[in-house]
């Protein structure tokens, strides 16, 4: 069971970053704006900080909440 469940994890996974990998260079050829210069890496990075930043929200919410008891 947990065998199948990580195998659609990293199938997921692997076909998400192929995703951001590609995703700057697909951008340009349809916005045909050359100047624009962010690879995957930069997107990565960009999304992880917003998410962490989200997480550690939702936990100061979640503290806030638990001092009022």
């Amino acid at each position: 069971y947990l065998g199948n469940i990580i195998t659609r994890i990293t199938l997921t996974s692997a076909i998400f970053l192929g995703v951001i990998a590609v995703l700057p260079f697909i951008m340009q050829a349809v916005t045909n704006i050359n100047t624009l210069v962010i690879g995957g890496t930069g997107i990565l990075i960009v999304v992880s900080v917003v998410i962490e930043t989200m997480n550690q929200l939702q936990a100061q919410l979640t503290m806030h909440t638990y001092d009022n008891y």
